[in-house]
């Protein structure tokens, strides 16, 4: 049992949802549901994983703020870097605890000093949508003599990433969704193709469908230190069959929720921008995946995972 939490800025809250009811024609395939639910988002987009086909679509090629969905281009650079080694070692500077602190942003609660992994920021960037670790990322990753050249360094190699995969409507100017020029947009539909590329690599699989992660890094002095991160993605372990992939939330942006889940060897993806409420984006979620899969059932009743008291929201 997962005992310790570092300290952090938000506390949990408990969220009840209830799904939408959703009436299926008896003529209906059994894959899909006759009848396309409306969403509360102001743009989605779902699609077959396997096919790329589309699912689900509403204002999807309108451009939008990401929030921190785009931490999953930050992890997706990582990942696709040549002979890439996770175990690498990368030393926390100050400057990623003094940026979040300014921002006022989500944190890993990284603690100066300590040598952590390149899976742990892996993990402290998707779960608890840490900005220090995605921060801890992009200097380690990117290329230059200053951490500032690194940072303009590793946004570029996402801008790059996003043109070699016809990402035509997507820009990028943070490593973590916080923009500073307002350049930092995509599409529900690239966002869709970018979580599909992304859930190719089985270590991004891996992190974005853990609930927590629990790991120890040693310290400035030679200690040992503890780190545990709760994902702050609720539809884990709160619809069947959900695996991943990432929330975002900001003024501009609203509530997003980038999210997959599988049933019966179907794997679907999704993305919702610009939803009402927290709450929202995963009632619209649970709509679009229960058409996607055909969800016979009149009706269902989705109930939120909890996390701990303390943990980050996002």
């Amino acid at each position: 049992m997962i005992t310790s939490l570092p300290a952090v800025r938000r506390a949990a809250a408990v969220l009840v949802t209830t799904g939408a009811l959703l009436t299926v024609s008896p003529l209906a395939a059994p894959a899909q549901a006759a009848t396309a639910p409306p969403v509360t988002a102001k743009g989605a987009f779902m699609l077959n994983n396997a096919t790329g086909a589309t699912v689900y679509s509403k204002g999807a090629d309108t451009k939008r703020q990401m929030a921190s969905t785009t931490k999953i281009m930050t992890a997706a650079v990582v990942l696709s870097t040549t002979n890439i080694d996770l175990n690498r070692k990368v030393t926390v500077k100050k400057v990623y605890r003094d940026y979040v602190t300014a921002q006022g942003a989500s944190t890993a609660d990284l603690k100066t000093g300590d040598k952590v992994t390149v899976r742990q920021l892996l993990y402290g960037t998707m779960l608890p949508s840490g900005c220090d670790a995605a921060y801890a990322l992009a200097d380690a990753f990117g290329t230059g003599t200053t951490v500032a050249a690194r940072k303009k360094s590793f946004i570029s190699k996402m801008n790059a990433k996003a043109g070699s995969l016809g990402l035509t409507n997507t820009k990028f100017d943070s490593f973590d969704g916080i923009s500073t020029t307002g350049n930092n947009y995509t599409t529900p539909r690239d966002l869709a193709k970018l979580a599909r590329y992304a859930m190719k690599n089985s270590n991004f699989r891996a992190v974005v469908k853990a609930k927590s992660y629990k790991s120890t890094a040693t310290t400035s002095t030679g200690g040992t230190r503890t780190y545990t991160w709760y994902n702050t993605n609720k539809l884990l372990g709160s619809y069947s069959g959900a695996i991943g992939i990432k929330t975002g939330t900001g003024s501009t942006a609203g509530p997003c929720l980038v999210f997959a889940a599988t049933r019966n060897s179907k794997t679907l993806i999704g993305v919702v921008l610009n939803s009402t409420t927290v709450t929202e984006r995963y009632n619209d979620a649970g709509k679009m995946l229960n058409y996607g899969f055909g969800t016979s059932t009149t009706s269902s009743t989705m109930k939120l995972r909890t996390l701990p008291s303390g943990a980050q929201q996002d």
